[in-house]
């Protein structure tokens, strides 16, 4: 089990004509990511109620710690247009500075 300052990386996607940089700059703004990068647009193919789709998104980023993963993702469900948005929460290890940058960048996560 992680504990809440264990650092995680967390991947989402938006469609390409999704506000992805706005998300982004709130979920920093908000203290729930340390930093998010958006990525360029990519072909997303994936199966969606019986269909295979194919869609050109965007790919977030999100450097952050396993304490703030639940704040995260109800903000990221409460500014997502999907009926259901990627939310992958990865276990992450870091230099020592990096890791520390992360887990003060936040908002509290107690």
């Amino acid at each position: 089990m992680m504990s809440a300052d264990s650092l995680v990386i967390v991947l989402t996607t938006l469609g390409d004509g999704a506000d992805a940089e706005g998300m982004a700059r709130a979920l920093v703004e908000e203290g729930l990511a340390a930093c998010v990068n958006v990525l360029p647009p990519m072909t997303s193919v994936y199966r969606w109620k019986g269909s295979v789709e194919r869609e050109s998104e965007r790919q977030l980023v999100v450097k952050t710690t396993a304490g703030r993963v639940a704040a995260l993702e109800s903000k990221v469900r409460a500014l997502h247009p999907y009926e259901v948005p990627e939310f992958l929460v990865l276990a992450a290890e870091a230099s020592a500075a990096y890791a520390d940058w992360v887990r003060s960048t936040g908002a509290s996560d107690g």
